[in-house]
């Protein structure tokens, strides 16, 4: 028969003793049961060591994303106070530029207006001064100038040809009865001016006696060739060069 060897369990006592009145009490742990309450609770330490950590963690990670909110936060506002003053400036340059157009505007206009009146005002007295030339078709200026014993122009006019106003006014006197000339036709103009076209030959009157002409208006219709045409310009009653006075408007 075998010898049964019997295993011998560990055991620890605790003995407890009262401070105040000296009693005492022992315990009994079995060396398995205290290893095991000792995993346990070191097991409890790390994790509560670890959770400890994790939070930790967690806070700082939450700070961290605490400030950088704050930081875009901050931003964000500044962004909004830069864009603020951006509209006030735009809605500032926009009311400066309008004003500006406006006034732009305003002077172009009075310059427009300034610059229609002159040329209105130019060109009445253009249309009153005497210098278009008075003779359309085909024509021959003579070689002889004007001087004080040949106070005129002389034009040879071709049959078909026109005698022309040359410039606007009213025409004071049609006549034909002169030793020297067929026809003769007066124009009083304005600031002065008189025009007189004297015609050797016979030609086709096409206007009256108190007519108001227009400068390019056709006195007389030619109706044969080589027909003299003395053109003269008066100005104040004196005989002045026609040439000089169709030179100055061209």
């Amino acid at each position: 028969m075998k010898n049964q060897r019997h295993k011998r369990k560990e055991i620890y006592s605790v003995l407890m003793v009262s401070n105040t009145n000296g009693k005492s009490k022992q315990f009994q742990i079995a060396a398995l049961t205290l290893r095991l309450c000792a995993g346990l609770l070191l097991l409890l330490l790390i994790v509560v060591g670890w959770l400890i950590y994790q939070t930790s963690m967690a806070d700082g990670s939450l700070s961290v994303l605490r400030r950088q909110l704050a930081e875009q936060t901050k931003k964000i506002e500044e962004l909004e106070a830069k864009t603020d003053a951006l509209t006030k400036d735009k809605l500032k340059l926009t009311a400066e530029n309008e004003a500006l157009r406006q006034k732009t505007e305003t002077s172009a206009a009075q310059e427009n207006a300034s610059e229609e009146a002159a040329n209105g005002e130019n060109a009445e007295a253009a249309s009153a001064l005497p210098s278009h030339f008075p003779s359309d078709g085909a024509y021959t200026l003579k070689p002889d100038k004007y001087t004080e014993e040949h106070p005129y122009i002389s034009v040879s006019t071709f049959n078909g040809g026109h005698i022309v106003a040359a410039g606007d006014g009213t025409v004071t006197a049609v006549s034909s009865e002169d030793e020297i000339y067929e026809h003769i036709i007066e124009i009083e103009h304005e600031d002065g001016y008189k025009t007189r076209y004297l015609l050797h030959k016979e030609a086709e009157i096409n206007v009256e006696e108190g007519a108001q002409v227009e400068a390019g208006t056709i006195l007389m219709t030619i109706t044969s060739d080589d027909t003299q045409l003395d053109y003269q310009v008066l100005l104040n009653g004196e005989t002045i060069d026609p040439l000089s006075v169709i030179d100055a408007k061209g």
